[in-house]
C-alpha cells in the first residue's frame, strides 16, 4: 500500500460521508494564503474529533494548538448549546488567522482564543480553578506533550477524553533514539499516560492524506 492509495481511499471516503463545506475549504484556502503550514488535521479526523464532542455531549472543550482553526471549527460545532471550546496558541500569527477563520465560520461565540505558551495558559487555568473541560485535543508541538497531559488532568474530571494527534509519525515514534518530529516528546507522553493510574488508553494508527500516523485516546476514570 503506497501514499497514493492512502490518500485516494480518504478522498473516496470524505466524497462518500462528508458533504461539501465550502466554509471549510475557505477556512484551508486561507490559512495557506497566510502562510501556515498544511499540517490541520483532515477533514475525516476533524469529522471524528465533532463526533467525539458530540457523543460525551461536551459542554467545555480545551484546544491545545490552534493553527488556523481549522479543527477548531469541527469541536465548536459540536458542542451542546451554550458550550465553549478554549483554544490554545502561541503564534500571534496564528491566532489572527484562527480568529478570522472562526468568524467566517460563525463559530467565534463559542471560541474562547488565548495566546501565549500553552505551559503557562494551563497553569495559569489551573490556579484559577477554572471548571473541568469534557474533552481536551493536544496537537501542538511535541516536547511539550508530557506536560500538556500532566497539567490537562488537573482540569479533567472521571469521564474526560484526552485525545492527543501525532503520536504515531510515520511508526518512527519505536525508535527510541530518534527525535524527528519530536519523537521523544511523544514517547514521554506515552510514558505518562501509562503510568497515570486514573486513565485508560489506547492508539489508533491512522493513514490518509496526512500520512501514517495516529491519535492516543485516554479516558479519565477517577
Amino acid at each position: 500500500m503506497t501514499d497514493a492509495r492512502w490518500q485516494a481511499v480518504d478522498d473516496f471516503l470524505t466524497r462518500k460521508l462528508l458533504p461539501d463545506d465550502p466554509t471549510l475549504a475557505a477556512v484551508e484556502q486561507r490559512a495557506a494564503s497566510a502562510g501556515l503550514p498544511p499540517i490541520s488535521v483532515s477533514a475525516m479526523e476533524g469529522s471524528l474529533l465533532q463526533i467525539l464532542v458530540r457523543a460525551l455531549r461536551a459542554r467545555r472543550v480545551l484546544e491545545i494548538g490552534t493553527l488556523g482553526g481549522y479543527s477548531g471549527i469541527w469541536m465548536a460545532r459540536g458542542l451542546e448549546p451554550g458550550g465553549t471550546l478554549v483554544t490554545l496558541e502561541v503564534d500571534a500569527h496564528h491566532a489572527e488567522v484562527a480568529r478570522g477563520n472562526f468568524e467566517q465560520a460563525g463559530v467565534a461565540d463559542a471560541v474562547d482564543l488565548r495566546v501565549g505558551p500553552a505551559s503557562e495558559s494551563l497553569a495559569a487555568m489551573r490556579e484559577a480553578g477554572e471548571t473541568p473541560f469534557d474533552l481536551v485535543f493536544i496537537d501542538a508541538d511535541k516536547s511539550g506533550y508530557p506536560d500538556y497531559v500532566t497539567q490537562s488532568l488537573a482540569l479533567s474530571r472521571p469521564g474526560t477524553l484526552l485525545v492527543l494527534d501525532n503520536m504515531v509519525r510515520g511508526g518512527q515514534v519505536i525508535d527510541d533514539g530518534d527525535d524527528e518530529w519530536g519523537i521523544q516528546g511523544t514517547r514521554a507522553a506515552l510514558d505518562v499516560i501509562a503510568g497515570e493510574p486514573r486513565l485508560v488508553a489506547t492508539t489508533i494508527q491512522t493513514v490518509g492524506i496526512r500520512g501514517y500516523d495516529g491519535f492516543a485516546l485516554a479516558l479519565v476514570t477517577y
